[in-house]
């Protein structure tokens, strides 16, 4: 069977792309190829690269999404890292395959999702003193919450009827939110250019949403 994929040498180099991955420093060769091998040979509308790391007891642990946007889709990569004595590691410790070298694991996937699939683009914004807010002056913090209908956000609370004075049990209200990736960023930790790159990227994604929900409405 032909191989459909361009050789590396024909795809685009995707540069701005792959410099903010390099930049993060968190397995930049790994992060990079599987993302390229994901966007192949379309050009890159708008990226965005975010790096969080979480405290679990004593361990330390670091999570990359990187997200791009092309004419025709949106690519998610998450990649984790596990340490040699991490019970979640893809080779558990104590086997003969970890006792034959103590080694860190890294887990990476993407996911592409066609344009038409995205329902929501929700960005929240937090800012100081909204009374005096002027136009152009940055959040202190940026949410960006993209849904595409996979993983969704179920909050509830106890119905009630209306009556203070009713106590009968009512059961429960909700709601449903589509919350496939979300990506918080704020000045204090990230610095004021993770937010701004995080706006850009969300007006980006909108924009090319919004042109190809046009598309398919013709």
């Amino acid at each position: 069977m032909p191989n459909s994929q361009p050789p590396s040498s024909a795809r685009p180099a995707h540069g701005d792309l792959i410099a903010a991955i390099e930049r993060s420093g968190y397995y930049p060769a790994l992060v990079a190829e599987a993302v390229q091998d994901a966007v192949g040979s379309e050009g890159v509308l708008g990226h965005l690269v975010h790096q969080e790391t979480t405290f679990d007891a004593d361990e330390v642990r670091r999570h990359v999404t990187v997200l791009a946007v092309t004419p025709t889709r949106l690519i998610a990569g998450h990649t984790d890292e596990y340490g040699s004595d991490d019970p979640m590691a893809p080779v558990p410790p104590g086997s003969p395959e970890s006792a034959a070298g103590a080694k860190a694991y890294a887990t990476t996937s993407t996911e592409t999702v066609p344009l038409h699939r995205i329902s929501s683009v929700v960005v929240s914004r937090v800012v100081e003193d909204p009374a005096n807010h002027k136009p152009g002056t940055p959040p202190r913090e940026v949410v960006l919450t993209i849904g595409w209908g996979v993983v969704s956000r179920l909050d509830l609370e106890p119905a009630n009827c209306g009556d203070p004075h009713c106590d009968a049990d009512h059961g429960y209200t909700g709601t449903a939110t589509a919350d496939d990736v979300m990506i918080r960023v704020s000045a204090e930790a990230d610095g004021a250019d993770a937010v701004a790159e995080t706006l850009s990227f969300a007006r980006a994604l909108t924009d090319v949403v919004t042109e190809a929900g046009a598309r398919n409405a013709r």
